[in-house]
């Protein structure tokens, strides 16, 4: 089905070395237009130096990050937002001190299109291209149902929905990939499941590509369409949910055997 498209997201022979430590090698993925793939494994298998390389946080040793044909080494992370590539963390990173709307309207920066002079004089440019990302910003918001929380400051929202204005920001940018980095912690199991409805929303409405790191097995069987599972910094599997569901060095990676 894929063999004809060219990727959004290519990996070719990745890897970092941290000292004598290869943290991840050989990594190779490619992901298409529209799909949602999961990237799972143990603990300390390297997941998250896999975002960190693919966002510009780490420079790789080795190998390269190509999206739509460009090349992302030696991108510094704003660079990589630009070029179409947006993430979430592991632990929350918002502004808590800022409202909810204001979280997600300063991730919208390629709609701002009023200069310094009109923000200091308040012209009628200013007002309209503010209105303008007040309506964006509400309508993102609308997809968790924060709409209603726009207001309120993000440090004053319950855990789950901090998570949701996360994601949310992380749309604001008008990205062609977004990656979740455990979308799902700390969530209990109907806030997991409203997740699950709202990340199969966004890839509809918005056609991106979506790269998962997530340890809730039930979601990621339940959303991914292909999973690979790396061990100790390197692919061990690679497929279907439920090949990879019986794969023996996936369960033996899972079980410490």
């Amino acid at each position: 089905m894929t063999e004809s498209k060219k990727p959004v997201l290519e990996t070719r022979n990745l890897g970092i070395t941290f000292g004598g430590l290869k943290a991840v090698q050989d990594f190779n993925i490619q992901i298409f237009e529209g799909e949602l793939v999961g990237l799972i494994g143990p603990n300390g298998a390297g997941k998250t130096t896999v975002f960190n390389m693919l966002t510009g946080v780490y420079l790789p040793t080795v190998g390269s990050v190509i999206l739509n044909g460009e090349v992302l080494n030696g991108k510094k992370p704003h660079q990589v937002v630009s070029s179409g590539v947006a993430r979430t963390f592991q632990n929350i990173r918002l502004f808590k001190q800022m409202s909810v709307i204001d979280n997600v309207k300063a991730a919208i920066t390629k709609d701002i299109k009023y200069g310094m002079v009109d923000a200091m004089f308040r012209t009628p440019k200013f007002w309209k291209v503010e209105h303008e990302l007040t309506e964006k910003a509400m309508d993102l918001l609308s997809i968790f149902k924060l709409e209603g929380k726009a207001d309120q400051l993000a440090a004053n929202l319950p855990y789950g929905q901090q998570r949701k204005l996360e994601i949310t920001r992380a749309l604001a940018t008008d990205m062609r990939l977004l990656l979740l980095d455990e979308p799902a912690a700390g969530m209990n199991p109907t806030e997991t499941a409203e997740l699950l409805e709202c990340i199969n929303a966004i890839r509809d409405r918005f056609g991106i590509s979506i790269l998962l790191i997530e340890h809730d097995m039930s979601l990621v069987m339940n959303i991914c369409e292909r999973i690979q599972v790396i061990d100790y910094g390197l692919t061990i599997a690679s497929g279907l949910p439920e090949e990879i569901a019986k794969d023996p060095k996936v369960i033996a990676a899972y079980l410490g055997e």
